[in-house]
């Protein structure tokens, strides 16, 4: 499949203003003073990259695409998707970064759902509009702890990375694809921490402040047998890409 055209659309991105960014999952008190992300609206080239499909590398633009046939279409059924297709995705994973040890440990079926909270679950979100990463330097070993406790200080001795998989269920994707930066492209400095809070906790992610240095790539017209995988934590700083600013946007 090749399509070989650009598009131009626009990026959410976020203000640097040297306070954390902030994005509360209640209602906070009046009082409290908000530092919401994705208020530096950027219009930015995204390139068709089904040309190189072939040629790209988790470890060094962040994103590689592969076929993935996966037998299964229960994703109404959310035990069945644990259940059949965890497995399919492990091996997956395995044949592709080489990992020892797989453990899937959340799914999202993203669709266009209404922003109000209060009628989203944990596995039907909408699509992130805004460009980020879902892992931090502290954020990774902690959700190390959270996944596997009994496991997680030997693991931490060694190489642990996070990977997405994101792949259409059913048919091409014609709206909100999902959009990556190449790792190369994007600075330290472009990564700004943001809080997530929660009534009985503090998370957090990346976002990203605005470069021009920023390639974009997406792979328009995704069908049920293509996957993504998205790298978006690695403990290693050998210089691999370890954090990779991404987005869904609307296709123009």
């Amino acid at each position: 499949m090749s399509f070989g055209k650009s598009v131009r659309a626009t990026m959410q991105y976020t203000v640097d203003n040297g306070a954390a960014p902030d994005y509360y999952f209640y209602e906070p008190d009046p009082s409290v003073k908000l530092n919401p992300p994705g208020t530096d609206t950027r219009e930015v080239e995204i390139e068709d990259a089904w040309s190189r499909a072939g040629e790209l590398s988790v470890d060094r633009e962040g994103f590689e695409l592969h076929d993935f046939e996966a037998r299964f279409e229960q994703f109404d059924d959310d035990s069945a998707i644990r259940a059949s297709f965890y497995p399919q995705v492990v091996e997956f994973i395995k044949q592709h970064t080489g990992a020892k040890r797989v453990v899937v440990f959340d799914h999202t079926i993203r669709k266009r759902l209404p922003a109000d909270l209060a009628k989203q679950t944990t596995v039907q979100r909408p699509a992130v509009m805004l460009v980020h990463s879902d892992y931090t330097p502290a954020s990774g070993p902690q959700r190390v702890r959270e996944v596997v406790p009994d496991d997680a200080q030997e693991l931490l001795k060694q190489r642990v990375a996070f990977y997405n998989v994101w792949k259409p269920l059913h048919r091409p994707v014609e709206e909100l694809p999902l959009a990556m930066i190449d790792a190369r492209t994007q600075d330290e400095e472009d990564l700004l921490r943001m809080d997530l809070k929660y009534r009985e906790r503090t998370g957090e992610i990346y976002v990203m402040r605005y470069s021009p240095k920023h390639r974009w790539s997406y792979f328009p017209h995704m069908e049920a047998r293509h996957a993504l995988i998205l790298k978006t934590y690695d403990s290693e700083t050998d210089g691999r890409a370890r954090f990779m600013g991404h987005s869904a946007f609307e296709d123009p």
